[in-house]
Order: C-alpha cells, then sequence, then structure tokens
C-alpha cells in the first residue's frame, strides 16, 4: 500500500490527482448483459436435447449439442456466493445437525458461528476456533472443507467476509484499519479462550491485531494463533504474485484495475477491486489446466460420467464465485504487504501506533506451510517467527508440509491427515505450555 503508514491509508485516485478509476467494471457489466440472451438460448437448447421426448436425446448428436451448450454457459455466467452446505456433523460419535448463526455482524463481515445441535453435555468442553477467512477474491466458503475438517471436534467461528459491491457508499470505508478493528472486536465478543486460524492473507491482520491487544495488556487475547500461508514476510523466496507487486508498484494498481461498483448494485459508485480480475489472476496462472479441465467436463457430458461431472461443478462452483474488495482496503494491502514489507520491518501503523509482535507474550503460535506453495513462498509464514520474539519456545511451532501447494495447505486429504491433527495437538498442548510460560516469566 502506497503510503506508509498502516493507519493512513492509500488516497483513492480522484482525491490524488492519479489517474481516473479504470471503466473495465461498467465494460464488464455489459458485456455480461450482452451474453444474457445467448446465455439464455444455450440453455434452453440444452434442455431440448436432455428431454427424454426428443428423439436425438440418446443421440451422439444430442449428447454433444447439450454438453456445448452447458459448457458455454457455465463458462460465460456470473456465479453468486455459494452456500455452505454444512447441514450434518459427526461430534461425539454421532450425527447432528448443525446450524449456522451469525453471533456478530458490521457492514464489511459477519461472524459465524456453527452451531452442532446434539452434544453431551457431561463431556469436556472442545477447543473454539476462530478461522479468518482470506478477503482476497473468493468468499469465505472457499473454507467449506476446512471448516467441515474441524467441526466434528472443535466450536467453530468463520469470519464471512461480505461483497464490496454489495455494501452501499453510506456504509463508509474499509481499510486495514478497519480490518484489525473487526478481528479485536471478534476476540472480544468470543470472550477469549479461542484459538484463531488464519488462512492466507488474513495472516498480516491476525498478527497485527493480536499485537495490538497484547500492546494494551487486553483480557481478550486468544489463546493461540495458526497463520497458514500466509504473507508475513514476502521477501523470502518472492513468488510470481509478490514480484508483480512489487514491479508494478501501487499507483499501475490504482490506475488499472480500481474501478467503480455500476448500477444497480447497492454500492453503486463504490471504488473497489472486481472479484472478476482477482479471477482473471487466478486462471491465468494455470490456464492449461482450466481449459483442460473444461474439456474433460465435455467429453463427461458427452459419455454421461455424473460422477465426474457433478466434482467438476462443485469445484467451479466454488472457484468461479468472487466477491470486489473495497479499493481503500486492496492497495493498503499491495502497499503494505508486498511493497514496503512494513511488518518485517517494524513499520506497520495501526491508527497510529506502531505494531510490534514482540509484545505478544501470552499467546502461543504456529504457522503452517506448503512446500509447492507458489502464491505465499516458503518461509513466508515462518517469519512470523522471528518477530514474536518473546513467546517462550515451549508455545510456539513450525510446521512444512511435504507434497502440497496452497490450496493443500488448508483443505484436502492431506490436511485432514497430516496438518489437522498437529494443529489439534498444538491446541491440545496450549494449557501446559501456559505453565511454561508463567514459570519462565
Amino acid at each position: 500500500m502506497p503510503i506508509g503508514e498502516f493507519g493512513r491509508p492509500p488516497a483513492l485516485p480522484e482525491e490524488a490527482g492519479a489517474p481516473a478509476t479504470s471503466p473495465v467494471y461498467w465494460m464488464y457489466e455489459m458485456g455480461q448483459a450482452s451474453l444474457s440472451p445467448a446465455r439464455a438460448l444455450a440453455d434452453a437448447t440444452r434442455l431440448m436435447f436432455q428431454n427424454p421426448l426428443n428423439p436425438l436425446t440418446p443421440t451422439g448428436i444430442g449428447k454433444t449439442i447439450a454438453a456445448g451448450c452447458e459448457v458455454f454457459e457455465r463458462t460465460t455466467r456470473r456465479y453468486g456466493k455459494p452456500e455452505w452446505g454444512l447441514d450434518q456433523t459427526g461430534a461425539q460419535g454421532v450425527s447432528t445437525p448443525v446450524e449456522v448463526k451469525t453471533v456478530w455482524e458490521k457492514p464489511f463481515c459477519r461472524l459465524l458461528h456453527f452451531q452442532r445441535q446434539f452434544l453431551w453435555p457431561f463431556c469436556e468442553p472442545q477447543p473454539r476456533v476462530l478461522l479468518v477467512a482470506p478477503m482476497s477474491g473468493h468468499y469465505a466458503t472457499l473454507l467449506r472443507g476446512t471448516v467441515e475438517a474441524f467441526l466434528p471436534n472443535h466450536e467453530v467461528y468463520i469470519t464471512d467476509w461480505v461483497d464490496a459491491r454489495m455494501v452501499p457508499l453510506s456504509a463508509g470505508r474499509f481499510d486495514l484499519d478497519d480490518y484489525v478493528d473487526y478481528i479485536i472486536e471478534m476476540m472480544h465478543v468470543l470472550g477469549g479462550n479461542v484459538h484463531v486460524v488464519a488462512v492466507c492473507q488474513p495472516s498480516v491482520p491476525v498478527l497485527a491485531a493480536v499485537s495490538v491487544m497484547e500492546a494494551r495488556s487486553d483480557p481478550f487475547v486468544p489463546a493461540s494463533m495458526v497463520l497458514m500461508g500466509g504473507p508475513i514476510d514476502t521477501r523470502r523466496n518472492p513468488t510470481a504474485v509478490n514480484n508483480l507487486a512489487a514491479e508494478k508498484g501501487t499507483d499501475w494498481f490504482r490506475s488499472r484495475v480500481i474501478s467503480k461498483v455500476p448500477f444497480p448494485y447497492p454500492g453503486f459508485m463504490r471504488p473497489v477491486y472486481p472479484g472478476f480480475l482477482q479471477l482473471t489472476g487466478f486462471v491465468s496462472m494455470n490456464f492449461d489446466r482450466h481449459l483442460e479441465a473444461h474439456q474433460k467436463l465435455f467429453d463427461n457430458l458427452v459419455k454421461g460420467d455424473g460422477d465426474l461431472v457433478d466434482k467438476h461443478r462443485e469445484f467451479y462452483d466454488e472457484y468461479l464465485a468472487v466477491m470486489d474488495l473495497t479499493a481503500e482496503f486492496y492497495l493498503q494491502t499491495v502497499e503494505e504487504v508486498f511493497v514496503r514489507h512494513s511488518l518485517p520491518k517494524g513499520q506497520l501503523m495501526h491508527r497510529g501506533q506502531r505494531v510490534d509482535p514482540s509484545k505478544i507474550r501470552r499467546v502461543a503460535l504456529m504457522t503452517v506451510e506448503g512446500e509447492n506453495d507458489d502464491i505465499s513462498g516458503l518461509g513466508q509464514t515462518e517469519a512470523a517467527h522471528g518477530l514474536c520474539s518473546e513467546i517462550p519456545d515451549a508455545l510456539r511451532v513450525h510446521y512444512m508440509q511435504h507434497g502440497v501447494g496452497h490450496y493443500g495447505v488448508f483443505n484436502g486429504s492431506r490436511f485432514r491427515a497430516e496438518i489437522l491433527p498437529r494443529i489439534d495437538d498444538f491446541f491440545a498442548s496450549v494449557p501446559v505450555a501456559a505453565d511454561a510460560r508463567v514459570a519462565a516469566e
């Protein structure tokens, strides 16, 4: 982020005299509107060639036409926020319904609680976990698998960030200072004795929030924090993503990717970083793989392989659903994290006060990295241990998972089988380690 202090977010283009915001959002909406008749026609054609009364439906040409129409419709539509779909979980040896409740809410975020309905009252309380989802383009539902893995043995809360295009201008700004304040408020709502797990991007604001709380001797600091695949110090093993931000600089992003929300969204005229631009970046990094996946979708639709088709739909319904970020938050993140490296340099500011991770003494720290992470390179998350110099050795753990990339750090079979058990062991060690901390002091 462009200007040097955390507490002083970058000026928006019209305020700084920079080039006007890009018209790309308006052009995108015009493109979506112009494609609507073609999508409707493709969908109607697909239904016609899937109708059992149509004699061409079981033929090769009928299946090919229906498959082509579905692929066209799916690759041109705009995907809405997916549902959580976590209605049941196994807990304490039995299956129990899960109800998703909002326990705290502000314009740009809701705190959700996955409340398990039937638990034995005489059993030991299970660890309470606050999952801080990335605010980097995808919805919090991207962590559905993470939540599902934690649910059987944990009381799970998660940050559900709101699409900026759905927040009216009257709700005000949202920047990194506000992000840190939101995290602190959630800690107060949960009342302490919680383990906070930051997945990727929120590692920086979570570490900043805990640092601020410790500097204030806040009684509601978490018992521990787990930072997973986060860009704490992007000078270590910089990836293509890190290099792009460092080479282009904030002004380049301000003039080329910041646009104003078009009518008729509630956030009309709010400056944002559009989600579809972030998605374009994600897709371009592995374009050949996505192209091959849609070719396979077409082939499987023609063959009638329903299981593989359903897996494709499930993955891409989530992957292609994106949200907008406020311009001030996005630009400040680029400047502070990727250009200035403010946190590892000790220059990060919050509301005019320097963020000092060395103030952290009472909170246990675990960092998790993936061997093949091409978003946050090896060592970037581990750097948190050097910054949190006053945490006793008994309260800190670092783990590097072999054979996984960025997504595998927090989801998938390796996460469930190898990473989550280590996180559970870490949670279990915190009360014992707390005694060691007291003795050390």
